[in-house]
């Protein structure tokens, strides 16, 4: 069963949403259903985007050190300035 939403934009917001469409050959209607469907799973509480965001850090190799040397040299940061 399908059920029908309404939602108001003003003419502005819609004008760039119906660009979006357009760039993406779909109707406003379909990309709104993708939009909403997005925003459903990359909700940043679920346990996925939770473990997306994870797996995605986990690629990147940033420096790391002991939590006190790290709080030591930000403290030595503030006091040069």
């Amino acid at each position: 069963m399908t059920k029908r939403l309404q939602v108001l934009f003003d003419e502005d917001e819609y004008l760039e949403i119906q660009g979006f469409a357009r760039q993406r050959r779909m109707t406003v209607a379909e990309w709104v259903r993708q939009a909403l469907r997005k925003a459903r799973t990359d909700d940043p509480g679920t346990i996925d985007a939770k473990l997306r965001a994870i797996a995605e850090a986990s690629r990147h190799q940033f420096p790391t050190a002991d939590i006190e040397v790290m709080l030591g040299e930000i403290e030595s940061g503030r006091r040069i300035t």
